[in-house]
């Protein structure tokens, strides 16, 4: 049995780990806000059922979880708010991107925004979203073929 120092720090280095993780999949789901206070719920739970967490088999996924369903009894209505492009500007995103992304279905919208906003690989997709690679697959090619369609953009 470990020591409370050693409990702290084996805690500690899981955090250091997987807080970005999970945070930026939190975000991509809900925004930034809401995803942020998400991960911040998820790590408090973490510490507080540490020993189950730290025997799970996929505890970032576990978390993420906890996170998404804290996140969804915050939410006031179905679609994340993510920040709008600014008119002042030429912007650097398409204007219709944020609605576009809000659209989407969680799942897709998750695996869109880490693969090709964050470059994660779809093995580590698939691992927090403790799915197979050939789903998330099928998650990022469905939401490139409504964004495009909700955007006017073809391949």
């Amino acid at each position: 049995m470990l020591s409370e120092h050693e409990q702290v720090d084996e805690f500690t280095s899981f955090v250091e780990d997987v807080e970005p993780k999970i945070r930026l999949a939190l975000c991509a789901n809900f925004g930034k806000d809401l995803g942020r206070e998400a991960t911040a719920d998820a790590l408090a739970f973490a510490w507080e059922h540490w020993n189950r967490i730290n025997e799970s088999a996929n505890p970032a996924g576990y978390l993420y979880g906890v996170g998404r369903n804290m996140a969804r009894k915050r939410m006031r209505s179905r679609q994340p708010v993510f920040p709008a492009v600014p008119q002042d500007h030429t912007p650097w995103i398409e204007p219709e991107l944020p609605a576009a992304l809000a659209g989407l279905p969680e799942r897709q919208r998750v695996a869109v925004v880490l693969v090709h906003s964050f470059e994660w690989t779809l093995s580590e997709v698939a691992e927090l979203m403790d799915v197979s690679k050939p789903t998330v697959q099928k998650h990022v090619d469905r939401a490139m073929a409504k964004l495009r369609r909700k955007i006017g953009v073809s391949e």
